[in-house]
């Protein structure tokens, strides 16, 4: 989970830190990301209200996702990895969420591969009818989604998000296993847990102590989730650091970064095709080219 920052109206920032975005991943080991942003953020006109109390000017959403995909594509040209992008709806805007999913579709063969809600979880979506609008055109269009639920929010969020907006993966999802229930039927579901060890400790979303972080249950209960950095910038992260702190402070060993990877692979957003190349580059690293099945 990663957020795009730039100078506000500069398109030449927005394009470059999308390159350096992919060139730091490469440096990191990456071979695939997706990176989400959210575009009516970085844009100061065709946006209701014009964030940061910028003055009007001539940067829309759109053309910021055009950006974006220009400097991703660029930056997989010039460092031999895959990036793809996931745009994000906000709880407190949910009169974007339209414009959002719109613009997955318009890019979705152009490096968008699925829409996101982030923001406060208090905000439930019976609230904000837009959201769940949204998420109803993504199904019926075929865009995949995922949804912030259960970071610091409770277990509800997680089964509002994927009961009513019918998500594919729950971004940090924690709070889950306050209700047990709920945890067993996407357990049974295979749901996937994108899980952001670091950033969980500096929100305050998880107790500070790592050895009692709630992923430590979704390694335990061989549960599909995958190990994240969530606003490296912010947070002054990596993607070696969360696996560093897993491996000294949550008992992982290579056999289970080995699974978590596999299943992060498995339930990527990309095409089928690309996935399968994808998975098996992973089998292949991993001597294991003869479980391609997924």
């Amino acid at each position: 989970l990663v957020t795009i920052v730039a100078e506000l109206g500069d398109r030449e920032a927005i394009k470059r830190i999308a390159y350096e975005f992919v060139e730091d991943k490469a440096k990191e080991g990456v071979i695939y990301v997706e990176v989400r942003y959210s575009p009516h953020f970085l844009a100061n006109t065709k946006v209701d209200p014009i964030p940061w109390e910028q003055a009007e000017g001539d940067l829309s959403p759109d053309e910021v996702v055009h950006l974006v995909n220009e400097g991703l594509r660029e930056g997989e040209r010039a460092f031999n990895i895959k990036a793809r992008s996931i745009l994000c709806c906000m709880r407190h805007m949910p009169n974007w969420s339209m414009d959002v999913v719109e613009l997955c579709k318009k890019y979705r063969h152009e490096g968008v591969v699925a829409i996101d809600l982030a923001g406060d979880e208090s905000l439930n979506c019976e609230a904000n009818p837009g959201h769940r609008r949204a998420y109803e055109e993504a199904v019926c269009c075929g865009v995949h989604r995922t949804v912030h639920a259960g970071e610091v929010g409770p277990a509800s969020v997680v089964k509002e998000a994927v009961e009513v907006l019918k998500a594919e993966r729950v971004g940090h999802g924690y709070r889950t296993l306050e209700d047990q229930d709920l945890y067993k039927e996407l357990l049974a579901q295979n749901m996937h847990f994108e899980v952001c060890p670091i950033s969980s400790k500096l929100t305050g979303a998880c107790d500070p102590d790592f050895t009692k972080h709630p992923v430590i249950t979704f390694r335990k209960d061989k549960a599909n989730y995958s190990l994240n950095t969530d606003d490296p910038l912010i947070f002054n992260s990596s993607i070696h650091l969360d696996y560093s702190t897993a491996h000294k402070y949550m008992g992982f060993t290579e056999e289970e970064f080995k699974r978590l990877n596999i299943n992060s692979a498995k339930s990527c957003f990309l095409p089928d095709d690309e996935k399968e190349e994808l998975l098996h580059r992973l089998y292949e690293a991993y001597g294991m080219l003869q479980s391609t099945a997924f």
